[in-house]
């Protein structure tokens, strides 16, 4: 059989689809084995969302809001919706990182200038939200425990509640369905990449200073050898209780996360100095996804810059990050505005 050239990229990236379909299910099968298994069983509670409080800024309506993410537990978000939408608009579920108050971050209300990046959004013209994860913002001051209710890491818990700020999203008459994405920095960055990889409805991911392979990890300051920080119970417990906190044992890892979400756009900020997840871990999972991206045809939804900086999620990466979105979720929108392609 004669295979012109077409034909042979056809055949080439069909056997890579079947290749990466695998991959995912593998992907998934391993996430679930240390998270504890998606509790799709309070999806049959009701959102029941109400609004708790409304500010007017200069560019959006900044919204707390409430809604029920489980039969007992109801959590609070910021929704900050811009002025002037026309239709039904983009949206991006904004995740906070490590830090006492949450969503206050990435909503403006926090002193780090560097990760509001929920107002940020908004004042480009995306509807944002951005909830709690488990043990941060609301959670501190409410008696909450997940593993009491069934969960078996803090992680799948967070999870679930941004699984549920997605059903939230899609049920806003501002918001296009088919446009959803997620940001976060450092633990908002790995909840982002975790939860593409289990819900497809996030269109396009930023992560900023969010993972590295797991080996890279734990060779770093942080990991002192092990993964005993990714088995803190906001985390996964499994990762020590049933791998010994081993890289090799562990039944996922970065390098397999990200190329399972090919052929979606992926954006990461992965600065020259985070002690946490160091750069070469950043660029060994990039080794690893890049072929599956480009056996799609998607090598542009690949993106990663590398700052002069830390643990951080400086301006020039996040102006990119944005530019990065606006093109990927606004699409025609945004290239009728005149907006020029992210470098």
């Amino acid at each position: 059989m004669v295979l012109y050239g077409w034909m042979l990229l056809a055949f080439v990236a069909a056997a890579g689809a079947d290749d990466l379909d695998a991959r995912r299910a593998r992907v998934r099968e391993g996430l679930l084995e240390c998270m504890g298994p998606i509790p799709e069983k309070f999806r049959s509670a009701p959102l029941e969302p109400r609004v708790l409080e409304e500010t007017v800024l200069e560019k959006y309506v900044r919204k707390k809001v409430e809604y029920r993410v489980e039969p007992e537990d109801r959590i609070a978000a910021w929704l900050l919706v811009p002025k002037g939408i026309r239709g039904k608009a983009a949206a991006v579920l904004c995740l906070h990182q490590t830090t006492p108050i949450g969503k206050d971050e990435p909503a403006g209300l926090g002193k780090n200038q560097d990760l509001r990046y929920a107002a940020e959004l908004a004042e480009r013209g995306l509807v944002t939200l951005a909830p709690d994860c488990w043990d941060f913002g609301d959670y501190r001051s409410k008696a909450y425990d997940p593993f009491a209710h069934g969960y078996a890491s803090g992680s799948m818990k967070s999870l679930w509640n941004h699984i549920r700020s997605i059903d939230y999203l899609e049920t806003l008459p501002e918001v296009d369905r088919d446009r959803i994405g997620a940001i976060g920095h450092s633990l908002g960055g790995h909840n982002a990449l975790w939860l593409a990889a289990l819900d497809p409805r996030v269109k396009a991911v930023v992560t900023s200073c969010g993972f590295s392979s797991l080996a890279s990890y734990a060779a770093s300051p942080y990991g002192g050898g092990t993964l005993k920080g990714w088995a803190q119970k906001r985390y996964m417990p499994r990762i020590v209780e049933r791998y010994g906190g081993d890289p090799k044992r562990v039944p996922w890892d970065w390098t397999e996360v990200l190329a399972t979400l090919a052929p979606r756009p992926v954006f990461i900020c992965a600065p020259l100095h985070d002690e946490n997840f160091l750069v070469e871990g950043v660029r060994e999972c990039l080794r690893a996804a890049e072929p599956a991206y480009a056996g799609l045809g998607a090598a542009a939804n690949l993106v990663a810059v590398h700052p002069d900086a830390a643990h951080s999620f400086p301006k020039e990466a996040r102006e990119a990050a944005y530019a990065f979105l606006e093109k990927h979720l606004r699409g025609k929108e945004w290239e009728k505005d005149g907006k020029k392609e992210p470098r």
